[in-house]
């Protein structure tokens, strides 16, 4: 068994900032903005219904539902999984792919900085800022210009552009877009602007603006979106908590990191309100009922179904 509790996570944090420099300059320009990379569901950890990943000092680990994580691909400075699928971003730029065996893992796309993967695929940035789609193993596709966040919903996509601009494309029975409509467009629209963060799930979407506000719209049986359209779906995004740097949504609840480091969480397994449930965390991921999160002391800890939390291991 490997201890978690000393997993040089500050080595894994320097790697990501060396990698991500370039769209960390392009944040600077927005007033006041928190870093839209601090969230953590996106870079040291990763979470998708019941197959989740993190960052172990340098090494990309892996597991599905209770397993034990388990060592995948090294020289890692991002995760992200889809539902049958793990992907690495390392830090040379390059972005992988496996279902099976890391052994078998496919090369994707070069020279990427940050990306977002689920259900229908991945959206990548380039040291440019331009962002990409790709599905499975095909040749990506240029999607935008000067773009600084990506998410990727079951049917929904977003991307934030630089001026803070938020679009969506894809799914909109559920209220995803954010702007009242309900039916899908197969180009991407404007639905917010401010916005320096995205995260989508199942059906409902997260978005932070850069005064801190956490927004959400969609589906909202069980309280991913807190109060807002409670009991069945939400059709224009709402404010549902501030002072916040960085945020996750699972299939049924959420999770933010408030400035003073306090993890919070609402929806199913937890109160509809959002509530303080950590102290001292960096990172967080929320999948199918598991929350994930990293303390600053490079901890990580594991709340199943708001019960918890519990210490994770790594075998070897």
């Amino acid at each position: 068994m490997n201890d978690l509790e000393n997993i040089g996570l500050p080595v894994a944090v320097e790697r990501q900032r060396f990698l991500l420099a370039p769209l960390l300059a392009v944040l600077t320009g927005l007033v006041a903005a928190p870093a839209a990379f601090a969230d953590s569901s996106g870079e040291q950890l990763a979470s998708y219904y019941d197959r989740h990943m993190a960052i172990i000092g340098g090494t990309a680990y892996g597991w599905s539902g209770n397993d034990r994580p388990t060592a995948m691909i090294a020289d890692a400075v991002q995760v992200g999984v889809g539902k049958d699928t793990y992907y690495a971003l390392r830090m040379d730029g390059r972005l992988l792919s496996w279902s099976g065996s890391p052994a078998n893992a496919a090369l994707l796309m070069r020279d990427v900085v940050s990306f977002a993967a689920g259900s229908s695929g991945w959206l990548a940035i380039n040291r440019g800022g331009t962002l990409w789609q790709g599905e499975g193993r095909e040749p990506p596709r240029k999607i935008a210009e000067k773009v600084i966040a990506a998410a990727v919903g079951d049917g929904t996509d977003y991307y934030i552009t630089q001026g803070g601009d938020l679009y969506v494309r894809g799914a909109a029975n559920r209220g995803q877009y954010g702007d009242g409509r309900s039916t899908g467009s197969s180009d991407f629209v404007k639905t917010a602007s401010a916005a320096v963060a995205v995260k989508a799930h199942t059906g409902h979407a997260l978005y932070l603006d850069k005064s801190g506000e956490v927004f959400g719209t969609g589906g909202n049986i069980h309280g991913p979106l807190s109060a807002h359209g409670l009991g069945d779906k939400a059709q224009t995004w709402g404010a549902i908590l501030g002072g916040v740097k960085g945020i996750a949504t699972g299939a049924s609840h959420s999770a933010a990191i408030r400035e003073d480091g306090s993890l919070w969480a609402w929806g199913r397994g937890f109160a509809i309100e959002p509530t303080r449930i950590a102290e001292n965390i960096v990172a967080v991921a929320a999948g199918n009922g598991i929350t994930i999160a990293y303390a600053a002391d490079g901890k990580l800890w594991v709340w199943d179904g708001g019960r918890g939390p519990r210490r994770l291991s790594a075998g070897n």
